[in-house]
């Protein structure tokens, strides 16, 4: 084969000239900005403006009916005061406890075993993400039928063991438990893939390096395992987090945020006061408040990753 001569040195800087002369420096400076203005565009159009006007209602009392009515910080103050706003402040963390960290340990735990060489190992991981795939909506059916009190599966399986039923999704008690545990079978997934990615790049020479020192499999984990999934476990923490401040559909489907209230979580709230009782205004500032304890839970989280990272 003919090899591809390099152009020389003078070549080159006549080339680079020409592309100067042709393309000024002001031109060639908007050339990114021409690239990423659709992305801009949508997300201006989609996202920045809705929050902007959003921020513009919270201050304004409307019913979507006739012009909105400036009434300054009174929203706010009346979300400060009322329980049913704490309420379903409560039962969002309640669910994010519940949720995050067991979903990460589960998913950490999968895509351990599922990173070695086993029979049927792609089967397993798509069998593990399958969930995620699945419409919400559809989950939430078939969890709410799975949970019945009168003839759902789980109750059938504890009658039959001799138990008696458990109200899963008619008892206060009961009822987060269960999104809880049809949230850990979809989030499960998604929390595997990600670590086994993080897995799958780590370089070999570390683990060499160690079983060289000594080190056991414990203490691989420990040393070199947990530092270097890291940046993996922080995603997974930030997203989850957000999921959990922003899960509607799988509740709405299975319990609708009761029984009394004992499922309502902020987003449901907001759907409550915005699309029932037709207060946009009062919906929008509890909306602003939901945003702005994401933004500063995420914030926290990425500076507190940062001072770990400057530590080590």
């Amino acid at each position: 084969m003919r090899s591809r001569s390099i152009p020389s040195l003078p070549r080159r800087r006549a080339a680079r000239h020409a592309y100067a002369t042709r393309f000024p420096l002001r031109r060639r400076s908007l050339v990114p900005y021409v690239f990423i203005a659709p992305n801009i565009t949508l997300f201006a159009a989609f996202s920045f403006l809705p929050l902007v006007y959003a921020i513009y209602i919270s201050f304004h009392d409307w019913t979507l009916i006739g012009e909105p009515e400036f009434i300054g910080i009174h929203n706010y103050l009346r979300l400060v005061h009322d329980p049913l706003f704490w309420r379903a402040l409560t039962n969002t963390l309640l669910y994010a406890v519940g949720t995050v960290p067991t979903s990460m340990a589960i998913g950490l735990l999968l895509a351990l075993g599922l990173n070695r060489r086993m029979p049927a190992r792609a089967f397993l991981r798509s069998l593990y993400f399958l969930p995620l795939v699945v419409s919400a909506v559809a989950t939430g059916t078939i969890a709410a039928w799975m949970f019945n009190d009168n003839y759902g599966v789980l109750n059938a399986i504890i009658v039959r063991l001799g138990g008696p039923r458990v109200p899963w999704l008619s008892s206060p008690f009961w009822a987060l438990p269960s999104l809880i545990l049809t949230t850990l079978w979809v989030r499960v997934g998604f929390c595997m893939v990600v670590y086994l990615a993080a897995l799958q790049s780590i370089p070999q020479m570390y683990y060499e390096a160690a079983r060289i020192d000594g080190a056991a499999a414990l203490t691989q984990f420990r040393h070199v395992t947990l530092p270097l999934l890291k940046p993996a476990t922080f995603l997974l923490l930030v997203l989850s987090i957000i999921y959990s401040f922003h899960v509607f559909d799988l509740i709405y489907v299975m319990t609708g945020g009761g029984p009394g209230f004992s499922t309502t979580m902020l987003v449901q709230y907001i759907f409550r006061a915005a699309f029932v009782t037709g207060e946009m205004g009062y919906a929008s500032a509890v909306g602003i408040a939901l945003y702005a304890m994401i933004l500063l839970f995420t914030i926290l989280q990425w500076r507190a990753s940062r001072q770990a990272e400057n530590v080590m």
